[in-house]
């Protein structure tokens, strides 16, 4: 597994996923999930606009991948690796699949629920705990939601 400054090339995937979203409409937050060998074992990137489903954050359909490509729900010794960090939904998501660690670029002070406006991977109830990486390809992902948001509100959508 990289060390705590080793995650370039997975925030790298991430972006790429993040930009996927955008192309087709979504807010630009991309995800991926690696095993303990750093394999990619899920991608995934918003697509609630794309497919009207309010709980398809970038965070969700790559926890549902790796899932699928493990064969079990259970992603113990798994990474998350996304550029925008977790909502509370997300992080929800995050400890009931056992995922170990979290890696997230951008924070997100309207609704992050990792650091920003909660600690929820921090309850020492949760088994495993969630351990968390802040800050890996923060400003390349505020930057694309920065202009994301921006050519919305020139076209006056938001």
């Amino acid at each position: 597994m990289p060390a705590e400054d080793g995650w370039q090339i997975e925030a790298a995937l991430a972006l790429a996923e993040a930009d996927l979203a955008a192309a087709h409409g979504d807010v630009p937050v991309g995800a991926v999930v690696v095993d303990e060998d750093g394999a990619v074992l899920g991608r995934g990137h918003n697509r609630r606009e794309v497919d009207g489903d309010p709980v398809a954050h970038a965070e969700i359909v790559a926890l549902r991948a790796a899932a699928r490509g493990r064969g079990s729900w259970r992603l113990e010794r798994a990474t998350l690796v996304v550029t925008l960090e977790p909502c509370a939904m997300c992080a929800g998501a995050l400890v009931n699949a056992r995922v170990t660690r979290v890696v997230f670029g951008a924070r997100d002070p309207k609704a992050g629920a990792l650091r920003s406006l909660y600690s929820l991977g921090d309850y020492l109830r949760h088994t495993p705990r969630l351990y968390m990486v802040a800050g890996v390809g923060a400003d390349a992902a505020a930057g694309r939601l920065r202009a994301f948001f921006a050519a919305l509100r020139a076209a006056g959508e938001k």
